[in-house]
């Protein structure tokens, strides 16, 4: 693992001009204007047997199926270096979120605001929020959520290989874009019952309900990618889906979009792959899904599709310039019966409570502690060639209408749109599916939020003053 000495004689070459763009780039090469650099980096953040998935609420590892990565990349050129890192981690909240950005933040040499993070959110993993897990701490419940020691190892095995990749940068010069349809693998929660009653019953792994049809969806998954020349350096793909196939029986997975990735990585190692889920708290594999291990590698080779399929509709632009935004995102704290600190307070300590019950009151008490304290939430936005592309990241569990408007601000550009950013709020619904009676106890946010969120999309998108 580097120092920080060497992070720092690092950074120094760095803004020195000293490191070139790999193969054949001179020693005195320089950063000016419009020229653009990139690193990619990954890391294995798998958690130890007997580490708590999904954060305590489904059983504890038990057996390594797949392996668990960071993986990003830092790219250099458009004022202070950006950072996007995707974690196959169920959700890092909070304190935790917090932590990651500012350690990569560090060792690039930017401000944590830049560093682009979110979780892909398989539930065969971690949920990592370290103040909630301090409160279990207080009453005897260590590691119930998460090891705050193997979390810190993580961030810094992560840091350390971000660290090595700028020492291999290569140049940037053309931005490619793509999208296709994915087939039968997405489904919206929210189901119409015979008897005309709605409900969010279709979960991750429910099965074809009803005969219900998929509901409101974004069927398209897109890919970013940079070019070297005609070389593809990178591809960056996001699709609105709960990753999950089979899970909480203690298998730690990437589950199927960590397939799909690996064999799309597989196909060319040359070109590095990062995938994102998108705003997918309202959106499942359910009814494609009926939790058979078998409907894994249907699911995942169904996404791979769409993967390839983007990759050959890709259309390359000369990168002519990179911006980047930030919204400041302050959403209210759910603060009646069970959502109360004092009710929260009394759940965490009642020794009668169940596991679940007692985390889910730490993860509220450590999101109100953030509200009281006015810490917005920061929402991103990348903007490549003045609105030809954009990339921005929503919060937790965001439901899916919040993508489908961020792709109306901008209809004529190409809108990318992840979700799990920071997992604190847990689920965000639309104004719409509050008003259609929704309802679930994972859930910090006041209800009749859409405003507020809307407003830090069109600001991180720069479309101040206009109303999706």
């Amino acid at each position: 693992m580097f120092s920080i000495l060497q992070h720092r004689r690092l950074l120094a070459m760095l803004c020195a001009g000293w490191l070139g763009s790999g193969p054949g780039a001179s020693p005195g090469a320089s950063l000016g204007a419009a020229e653009f650099r990139v690193a990619t980096f990954e890391a294995d953040i798998t958690i130890p047997i007997g580490h708590a998935c999904m954060g305590g609420g489904v059983a504890d590892a038990k057996e390594l199926v797949d392996p668990l990565f960071a993986k990003g990349f830092a790219l250099l050129g458009a004022g202070d270096p950006i950072v996007v890192v995707s974690l196959d981690w169920c959700q890092v909240n909070n304190d935790s979120h917090d932590r990651w950005r500012e350690v990569l933040a560090q060792v690039a040499g930017t401000k944590s605001e830049r560093v682009m993070l979110a979780t892909v959110h398989q539930h065969d993993a971690p949920i990592c929020d370290l103040t909630a897990q301090r409160l279990l701490d207080e009453h005897g419940l260590k590691g119930w959520n998460c090891d705050p020691v193997f979390h810190e190892q993580a961030v810094q095995r992560t840091a350390a290989a971000l660290a090595l990749s700028l020492a291999s940068l290569r140049r940037v010069t053309h931005l490619g874009s793509g999208q296709a349809k994915v087939e039968r693998v997405a489904s919206n929660r929210r189901v119409v019952r015979p008897d005309g009653r709605i409900t969010w019953e279709r979960g991750s792994s429910s099965g074809d309900i009803y005969n219900a049809p998929e509901g409101k969806i974004d069927p398209w998954l897109k890919t970013l990618s940079l070019w070297d020349g005609d070389q593809p350096l990178l591809a960056w793909s996001c699709y609105a889906v709960h990753p999950m196939s089979y899970y909480g029986k203690g298998g730690v997975s990437a589950d199927f979009p960590g397939m799909a990735r690996a064999r799309r990585q597989k196909d060319d190692p040359t070109v590095f792959q990062l995938y994102f889920t998108g705003c997918a708290g309202d959106t499942t594999a359910g009814k494609y899904n009926t939790g058979s291990p078998t409907n894994r590698a249907v699911l995942a080779d169904r996404l791979y599709q769409g993967m390839v399929a983007a990759w050959k509709a890709t259309k390359r632009e000369p990168l002519r310039s990179v911006d980047f935004r930030v919204a400041r995102l302050n959403l209210p704290a759910r603060n009646t019966g069970e959502f109360t600190i004092e009710a929260m307070q009394v759940t965490l300590a009642n020794p009668n409570a169940t596991r679940w019950q007692r985390i889910s009151a730490a993860l509220g008490l450590s999101w109100r502690q953030r509200v009281d304290r006015g810490q917005p939430i920061d929402v991103p936005g990348l903007d490549f060639n003045s609105g030809q592309a954009l990339v921005t990241i929503l919060p937790a569990e965001s439901f899916v209408g919040y993508q489908l408007a961020a792709q109306r601000l901008l209809p004529e550009s190409f809108v990318m749109v992840a979700g799990f950013g920071d997992g604190a709020p847990g689920y965000i619904p639309t104004d719409q599916c509050w008003c259609d009676g929704y309802t679930d106890d994972y859930c910090w946010v006041q209800p009749m939020t859409e405003q507020l969120i809307l407003e830090a999309l069109t600001a991180a998108m720069g479309k101040q003053g206009h109303n999706p």
